[in-house]
């Protein structure tokens, strides 16, 4: 009787999402093969590549799931917009917006995009794809929520290239620092509930990056380098520096989040910046900060943040958004791993697009089912932090950083 109320969960989840989405597909062979293509993504197939998916859906050849994701009428970005409004329902409200990019490993020159670049998936140089995501996160779940390809210089300079890709004569040169820019104008601007954003120190590091969000006047906390430069009307620092010099009582244990051994325990160190008279009203909204996260077997490990967060907010919090960032590599395993993301065999710009968008759609489905069987819970915090005479300085409930004694390394600048 539970696998038949489980089957039955999921064929009125599914029925809720085609029914949601069928206005995309203008013609009924196609809202059938968009099903049977979804369904295939969620299915047992060994492999969900065009003939396998298609010997699953009982059809003769893949003929229609490649004229789906190639030739057929339909726009790929409502889709999109559809999926980031599913899980927005789904997931609830007061989320973290995730940025991260993968890469799919192929082979070949002709994919749209590809070309020999550094991807995490293999952690070296390969001739692969790499796709610019963001990911929705909540206590209930996280699913992805927006995607670009990322089109190398040598791929926008050669535009007969592009065109036999089917790469539109409008798509210029963006890097991918850019691409996360518009995934994040577009989801905040499409009324995704999102509280903050956080990313790696690859986006991180982009002054760009963290500008648009102040000016969207969202929070963040974001990875970056040891070198990263803490500007002030003062002078310029290395944060690795700066953390270097907390005092002792300044690091407290905080768990970050619970994984799958349970709560992620760190050290975590953490002080306001003075605000920036040029971009902060006054009195300020929001509070600057520098953080680091220290492990607890191995001291020298630290990773290094920036953050940028509401009058008020405690450390605590900080540190749960810098641990929601693992949420989308937990996205992209599952979206690969159970959904196919990576498995298509299309080649042209709009394909890729378009199987990319599907398969997000099977996962979204995945999670508001997860959803329905209770969410993921909060790490607890504890604060108690003495004063300390260092450039660290206790103010109020937390610490803040003063000039620090020695000279600085470079020429005063009023960013941050």
């Amino acid at each position: 009787m539970a696998g038949m109320t489980e089957v039955g969960c999921w064929a009125a989840e599914l029925d809720s999402v085609f029914a949601r989405v069928a206005g995309r597909f203008a013609r009924a062979d196609l809202r059938w093969r968009m099903r049977d293509y979804v369904r295939g993504l969620l299915g047992q197939a060994a492999r969900k590549n065009g003939w396998q998916l298609a010997e699953w859906a009982g059809h003769r050849t893949p003929d229609g799931f490649q004229r789906l994701l190639n030739s057929s009428v339909w726009d790929a970005d409502a889709l999109r917009d559809d999926v980031r409004a599913y899980v927005a329902e789904r997931l609830g409200r007061d989320g973290v917006l995730i940025i991260d990019d993968t890469g799919f490993i192929k082979k070949g020159t002709t994919s749209a995009g590809v070309g020999r670049q550094y991807t995490g998936t293999s952690g070296k140089i390969d001739n692969c794809q790499i796709g610019v995501f963001a990911a929705y996160a909540t206590g209930s779940g996280r699913a992805l929520v927006d995607r670009e390809l990322y089109l190398p210089k040598a791929w926008t300079s050669d535009r007969d290239r592009c065109r036999a890709a089917k790469i539109p004569d409008e798509r210029g040169f963006a890097t991918k620092g850019e691409l996360a820019r518009d995934i994040v104008r577009r989801c905040l601007a499409s009324g995704l509930p999102a509280a903050w954003v956080t990313a790696d120190e690859a986006y991180g590091q982009d002054w760009h990056f963290r500008r648009l969000l102040e000016q969207l006047d969202i929070g963040y906390v974001v990875a970056v380098p040891k070198s990263q430069q803490i500007k002030s009307l003062a002078g310029i620092w290395r944060i690795d520096q700066l953390i270097d010099e907390a005092p002792a009582d300044a690091w407290q244990r905080l768990s970050c989040g619970n994984g799958a051994k349970g709560p992620r325990v760190y050290d975590w160190a953490a002080a306001k910046l003075h605000a920036n008279i040029i971009f902060d009203p006054d009195p300020p909204t929001h509070h600057r900060w520098v953080m680091a996260r220290r492990s607890l077997s191995d001291p020298e490990e630290v990773a290094y943040y920036l953050a940028y967060a509401p009058v008020g907010v405690e450390i605590a919090e900080l540190a749960q958004v810098a641990g929601s960032r693992w949420a989308i590599e937990e996205c992209f395993q599952a979206a690969k791993n159970e959904c196919g993301l990576d498995q298509y065999e299309v080649r042209r710009y709009p394909g890729w697009y378009r199987h990319i968008t599907l398969a997000m759609l099977a996962h979204a489905v995945l999670t508001a089912l997860a959803a329905q069987a209770g969410g993921d819970e909060r790490g607890a915090a504890e604060t108690d932090q003495p004063l300390s005479r260092s450039p660290w300085q206790r103010s109020g409930g937390s610490w803040t950083l003063s000039c620090p004694a020695r000279e600085p390394t470079a020429t005063p600048s009023p960013t941050h």
